[in-house]
């Protein structure tokens, strides 16, 4: 049995570990988050991104484990790697994530390009669990795509806007989800919005309008314009069109250094909530002129500038 504590943790150790050395470095770093050797590879992974990160996000019950189950069989079909994090709401006796290894979601153990890992949500109210960025950044330097799909999430839950490339928001024929997109400011959040369940016909057509309507009173991202479709899962209609628009925001990303810039103020965003969160006011103080120079690891800073005010406040 391989001792996971004294694994050499890089990069290249986990591209030729396989999914069982990713799998293990993954429990390392829920278990020991900060330890030199999990901050290295991080720091390593951080610099060195390889695909596009997605999310998947809508309110419960929108069919967000169906629809990503469809997202991986039509980019593994186009021969891409992909590594998913499902972030599930959390047992209340064990703390773990309630559906452990997704079931829902159809994963082929002997497929080397796919990957799939389970995260509880905990007490997070973002939609996100606690390590999902570092995960991310970590599968990221190793897949093509990488997919979270969060909670179900409401009127406040949008944490994965700020830490994915793509946001894709699922809306259900029929259920007004399309009335609390517009009223929640949840416009704001998606580059790509999705009515779920193509397949019901005039409902989804209905949803689709309203939708759209919803979108013409948002503001546009930097010249890009929210895209907004209908998907059926089930019968594939229209996912061709749904890997496609996820293509071309990328592509848009990738011009005029729009990606490079999205990703380094993410990294500065998480840096300084992650502080606001563990220190409260201390944290807030110490993030408010904290900035991120170009090729330092935000997970590095993290716990520098943690173990400072750790220290500072007599907390150790």
């Amino acid at each position: 049995m391989i001792d996971a504590t004294r694994e050499t943790l890089t990069l290249a150790t986990l591209a030729s570990g396989g999914k069982p050395a990713l799998a293990r470095a993954l429990a390392r770093l829920e278990r020991s988050p900060e330890s030199p050797d999990v901050l290295a590879l991080l720091a390593e992974a951080e610099v060195a991104p390889r695909g596009q990160t997605v999310g998947l996000t809508g309110p419960p019950g929108v069919g967000k484990s169906t629809l990503t189950g469809a997202v991986i069989g039509a980019c593994r079909a186009a021969g891409n790697s992909v590594g998913v994090i499902a972030v599930d709401p959390s047992s209340r006796r064990s703390g773990g994530a309630l559906l452990g290894d997704r079931v829902r979601l159809a994963s082929k153990a002997d497929d080397a390009g796919l990957f799939i890992r389970s995260m509880a949500a905990r007490d997070r109210l973002g939609g996100l669990a606690d390590q999902t960025v570092a995960a991310m950044v970590l599968m990221r330097a190793l897949f093509d795509r990488v997919l979270i799909e969060t909670v179900g999430v409401g009127q406040s839950e949008t944490d994965v806007a700020g830490v994915v490339d793509t946001v894709v928001f699922c809306v259900q024929p029929g259920s007004g989800d399309s009335l609390q997109f517009m009223k929640a400011g949840i416009v704001e959040i998606p580059h790509v919005a999705v009515v779920t369940k193509a397949d019901v016909g005039a409902a989804a057509r209905r949803a689709l309008s309203d939708l759209r309507g919803a979108l013409g009173l948002s503001e546009t991202e930097d010249g890009w314009s929210v895209e907004a479709l209908a998907v059926s899962a089930e019968t594939r209609q229209g996912l061709p069109d749904l890997v496609a628009a996820l293509e071309r925001h990328y592509t848009w990303l990738e011009q005029n250094g729009r990606l490079e810039a999205r990703r380094h103020a993410q990294a500065e965003g998480w840096l300084a909530n992650s502080l606001r969160e563990r220190f409260g006011t201390a944290g807030l103080e110490a993030a408010s002129d904290l900035t991120l120079p170009p090729g330092v690891s935000s997970f590095t800073r993290l716990a520098e500038v943690g173990r400072s005010l750790t220290k500072r406040l007599g907390l150790s």
